[in-house]
């Protein structure tokens, strides 16, 4: 396992996840990555707990630290165990991840659920419009299911009746903090907080375009500039294949 893979995305939505492929791909003609994913089960707690829990046994033998990265809950998960086993990590790459870590796109859907006596398929609809921009209404119709979805098995714990939130802060290791200029969950303002905890080391980019999920539409420019930043980290960029790992409760 030692030589297998240098870099470890994680994922918490297997909903969601085709939005990451395109990145994944351009990055992983570069360097040897795998993906690790999280899958809640209906009967389980929302937390991310567990999800870290189960990532420290996935790397517990690891002999070496990982590189981790991912966009949103994924980035979050990310962050959290980063700071719980900072001996585990060697450098932490966030896409779309707030200085508060739980202002995500879901704190967004009950934010207006509360605020506004309109229904959960309206929201959704309106969240499309702000995650994706405006997009053909058969799209629109799939990506709404997509979120709805996400709703039920991001292991988030927002709900209707509260919003929660997570330590804000940084962290011991080389950090790089990725946003875009017109995602509106995770806006210029909210990812410029990330400045009152970068440490020298650390670097905060953001796409011009591409809303919450500019990763996607933009995959080269994204890549190339986390490819950099994995570089003067002496990550060595090789041609490999991304490898895949999921992880559970069952």
């Amino acid at each position: 396992m030692s030589d297998s893979f240098d870099v470890l995305w994680l994922n918490a939505s297997p909903v969601l996840k085709r939005f990451d492929k395109p990145l994944l791909e351009y990055l992983s003609g570069y360097m040897r990555i795998a993906q690790w994913e999280y899958q809640q089960t209906k009967d389980e707690a929302s937390s991310i707990d567990q999800a870290v829990e189960l990532l420290y046994k996935f790397l517990e033998w690891h002999d070496r630290p990982m590189h981790l990265a991912g966009h949103g809950m994924g980035g979050a998960i990310a962050l959290s165990f980063a700071r719980r086993f900072p001996q585990k990590v060697r450098s932490l790459t966030l896409l779309a991840v707030a200085a508060q870590p739980a202002n995500n796109w879901q704190a967004h859907y009950y934010f207006q659920r509360q605020l506004f006596s309109i229904s959960r398929e309206l929201v959704l609809a309106s969240s499309v419009r702000s995650l994706f921009g405006n997009q053909p209404p058969h799209t629109t119709k799939k990506l709404v299911a997509a979120l709805d979805k996400d709703l039920e098995q991001s292991p988030t714990s927002h709900s209707l009746f509260k919003l929660v939130y997570l330590p804000k802060g940084g962290v011991s290791m080389p950090m790089m903090i990725c946003g875009s200029k017109t995602d509106p969950v995770v806006n210029s303002t909210v990812l410029h907080d990330w400045l009152n905890w970068l440490k020298p080391e650390d670097k905060l980019w953001e796409c011009p375009e591409g809303y919450h999920f500019f990763h996607y539409f933009y995959p080269q420019q994204v890549g190339e500039q986390i490819l950099s930043f994995w570089k003067r980290h002496n990550l060595h960029l090789v041609e490999a294949s991304a490898l895949s790992f999921s992880s559970s409760t069952n």
